[in-house]
């Protein structure tokens, strides 16, 4: 096991050894308490250690979000890293996924077969070079919602705990529903950061709750982001509530 550092003085001193991986990560926390963007600053770093990543962001509705997040957060530009970089973006209206386009494609990943499916494909797109492959899954508890595949997607997540292929997954969840099905989720991955914000002022804070295999600072930790930044979070939370919820909810 190797370990990851962000090269962000305010996370690495949280992790003196660095982030262990290959491993599971959940940013866990209310919506709009920016998750995301303190996934970025991991999904930066690992890119420009020469990783790839697959981006599997429930909340967006398509990529432009994420490139734009990461240029705004850790100044990485993501068409400098097509080659490294795979997007599965969801659509509960399908029955499976559409073809494949360049980098990216639709899946309705709530189906517990097409979660696996989509993965692999994605996957299978990127090299596994430098320190492998990251998959960066946001806004999790969104499949939550679906009343006939909830429970079984939720078991999916948990799985990846015991991945054999030696994926890295970077895993984001709003406890603001749902929490009693993320706080299972909290209670088996291998590292747990929380986050919360403020309104007045617009603030972000981040504490670490658990890392396995190495030595980790328990402060809280305001994050040095822009309040514009925090407010789009909130926005982007607003969407994918008003969006995703009614698709999954029929599932």
């Amino acid at each position: 096991m190797s370990a990851l550092y962000t090269r962000q003085e305010w996370f690495d001193r949280l992790l003196p050894e660095g982030l262990p991986v290959p491993s599971v990560t959940l940013l866990s926390g209310p919506g709009g308490s920016g998750k995301p963007l303190i996934g970025n600053v991991l999904v930066a770093a690992w890119l420009r250690q020469g990783g790839s990543v697959v981006f599997m962001s429930l909340q967006y509705p398509d990529h432009s979000f994420i490139a734009a997040g990461l240029k705004n957060i850790a100044g990485l530009n993501l068409d400098e890293y097509q080659d490294h970089t795979a997007f599965i973006e969801l659509d509960a209206t399908l029955d499976t996924m559409t073809p494949v386009e360049g980098n990216r494609f639709k899946a309705n990943v709530v189906k517990p077969a097409v979660w696996d499916a989509a993965l692999d494909r994605a996957c299978a797109l990127v090299p596994g070079e430098g320190p492998g492959t990251l998959v960066f899954c946001s806004a999790l508890n969104l499949l939550l919602f679906s009343p006939t595949y909830g429970q079984a997607i939720l078991g999916k997540m948990k799985a990846t705990t015991g991945d054999t292929r030696g994926y890295t997954y970077l895993f984001s969840a709003s406890t603001t529903a749902k929490a009693e099905q993320i706080a299972q989720l909290e209670a088996v991955v291998d590292h747990l950061i929380m986050t919360r914000s403020t309104k007045s002022p617009f603030q972000l804070f981040m504490s670490i709750e658990r890392v396995k295999g190495a030595p980790f600072v328990s402060d809280e930790i305001q994050v040095p982001f822009a309040s514009d930044l925090l407010t789009d979070v909130k926005e982007i939370a607003d969407h994918s509530r008003k969006r995703v919820i009614p698709q999954v909810s029929k599932l």
